[in-house]
């Protein structure tokens, strides 16, 4: 983990609810001009003084981290603004903007526990907390099939930052272990676990290994379908599959030259490259969300500073 997320605020709560230290979840609800953080953004401060996420870089977590002790204390949700606006004139923020933050102490438990089940088994999830509904997807979860470096850049950097990778390579002599998975037929994926929240990518320049593969990927549930090359095997790429009787609709998911930084010429930019074009897409599909259940728990709420 790079960085924490709203999931690590969970789990930091449930952790603390098992083992009987009380905590607050932190919600970021408002923003007023310029901030570091989205709305949804969440901190976990529990009442032995463990933390995890933030709302800047440093510069209000304390003041927060005390504030939330306060409200542990006093058992009532409260909404607080930093920055500009608010009454605590020594808390300012680098940006200039104001934030409100919704205190929730002491989540249901049940219900944390409840979502973050969800959560691993790659269901979405959403917490109401007060009038605030938060909600959480599964996290990005990468499929990528290939060989060489360019493969094996692409499952590094995205381990290394966080994804959730299955990665598949041909049976070939000198192929790295790091958890790939041979691949022992051109004509048959193996059984491969995709959902909203996965991406799929071919990272093969033998082209022999697309021709039956591609067209079951394309089949497979996902946000994403990318496959690496010029513009012009790209082309020949959809020619191909017209030629096998894709359906256009599947066809149209496929994406060509892939990544964020044009004509890329070495493994570690072009993983780079492609890992920034599968955030940024995941936090759009992420942000869209919609799911019908809902974990409520709706305590009395006051308003702070």
């Amino acid at each position: 983990m790079i960085a924490a997320g709203p999931v690590d605020a969970l789990r930091l709560i449930d952790q603390g609810a098992r083992e009987g230290v009380p905590g607050v979840l932190v919600t970021l609800v408002g923003i007023e001009g310029a901030a570091s953080r989205a709305i949804g953004t969440q901190m976990a401060v529990l009442a032995d003084g463990r933390q995890v996420g933030s709302f800047s870089g440093g510069c209000v977590e304390r003041a927060i981290a005390a504030e939330a002790l306060e409200v542990l204390a006093g058992g009532h949700a409260r909404t607080v603004r930093y920055g500009l606006g608010s009454a605590y004139i020594d808390v300012r923020l680098p940006c200039g903007g104001g934030i409100d933050l919704l205190f929730t102490p002491q989540p249901d438990a049940a219900l944390v526990a409840e979502a973050l089940a969800r959560l691993a088994a790659r269901q979405p999830a959403t917490l109401q907390l007060g009038s605030r509904v938060q909600r959480y997807a599964p996290a990005l979860r990468l499929i990528a099939l290939g060989h060489g470096e360019d493969l094996l850049a692409l499952v590094r950097l995205a381990r290394a930052f966080g994804v959730d990778v299955a990665a598949y390579a041909p049976q070939e002599p000198g192929n790295p272990g790091e958890g790939i998975v041979p691949l022992a037929s051109r004509l048959r994926l193996p059984h491969i676990d995709s959902d909203p929240w996965s991406a799929i990518v071919f990272a093969f320049h033998d082209r022999d290994w697309e021709e039956f593969l591609l067209p079951q990927a394309l089949a497979l549930p996902a946000f994403y379908y990318g496959a690496v090359g010029s513009q012009r095997t790209h082309k020949a790429r959809l020619d191909r599959l017209r030629d096998q009787q894709v359906p256009a609709a599947q066809i149209d998911r496929l994406r060509g030259a892939i990544g964020l930084i044009p004509g890329t010429r070495n493994p570690a930019t072009l993983a780079l490259s492609i890992l920034a074009e599968l955030v940024q897409d995941y936090e759009a599909c992420a942000g869209h969300m919609t799911d019908s259940t809902r974990l409520v728990w709706q305590p009395g709420s006051t308003v702070g500073a």
